[in-house]
């Protein structure tokens, strides 16, 4: 199936490892030109130089945190790549050990969400284009050891980016959510979790139907499709790619 990602321009935020590389890597490996950024410079630099086999990417060091350079990455951006197609949120900050630390996942999770498109709104409306906010299956169940800050701002994400589809769809420009369950990431917390709560990993494994964990392809995979002319009638959806891990029935 052509995607029809061929020639258009993606930025995707936090996209050196995990969730935002696979996303950044799919998208290329379609024919997009990408813009990635992170906190860490060496860690972009060394991503950057990985992926440029796959296509055309660049990449900044930007601290989600600042607005203003987090603006100033979109507009560089687009004026590098010559436009700009579709916008990836993925940027996330750690759980909050103490309720004094929400600050800090307010602006990483929330308010980089609301600066980075709204510096990228004009540039996609003037092609039709694709916001995409990752979520989580966090936001609609309880956990007993306490979801915190993570869930509660990403409510607000998936909230914020479905509010848009009315009023950025009004200028052409379709805004999803895409909300993964648990998903095994080379080093990543369930990476982690394998190696020292091995019960706990065994229990997550036998609640998902098929007993597997996801794969950031399986994100990946979903992320580029709703970026794609494929998904040109798709706005206002969160799409849950958990592997059947939440029991909920959705009408």
């Amino acid at each position: 199936m052509d995607l029809g990602l061929s020639g258009k321009k993606a930025l995707v935020t936090g996209a050196t490892k995990g969730l935002g590389r696979a996303i950044a890597e799919t998208l290329l490996a379609e024919g997009a030109s990408v813009s990635i950024c992170a906190r860490n410079a060496e860690g972009v630099d060394a991503a950057v130089a990985e992926m440029s086999s796959l296509g055309t990417v660049i990449g900044s060091a930007v601290d989600a945190a600042d607005g203003d350079a987090l603006a100033a990455w979109v507009a560089s951006s687009a004026e590098q790549l010559g436009g700009i197609d579709v916008y990836v949120h993925n940027t996330s900050g750690k759980p909050a050990r103490s309720t004094d630390k929400w600050i800090n996942n307010f602006n990483i999770d929330l308010m980089s969400l609301v600066l980075g498109v709204g510096a990228a709104a004009d540039a996609l409306a003037d092609g039709g284009g694709s916001v995409i906010s990752i979520g989580t299956t966090a936001v609609a169940e309880h956990f007993a050891s306490g979801s915190g800050s993570y869930s509660a701002f990403k409510a607000a994400v998936t909230n914020w980016t479905l509010g848009q589809a009315q009023v950025l769809g009004a200028r052409g420009v379709r805004c999803n959510v895409v909300s993964p369950g648990p998903i095994f990431v080379e080093g990543g917390d369930w990476n982690m979790i394998k190696d020292n709560m091995a019960a706990f990993y065994e229990a997550t494994q036998k609640n998902h139907p098929g007993g597997e964990l996801g794969t950031p392809q399986d994100v990946a995979d979903v992320v580029t499709f709703l970026a794609s002319d494929r998904a040109r009638h798709v706005n206002g959806v969160n799409v849950t790619v958990d592997g059947g891990f939440l029991k909920r029935v959705d009408y």
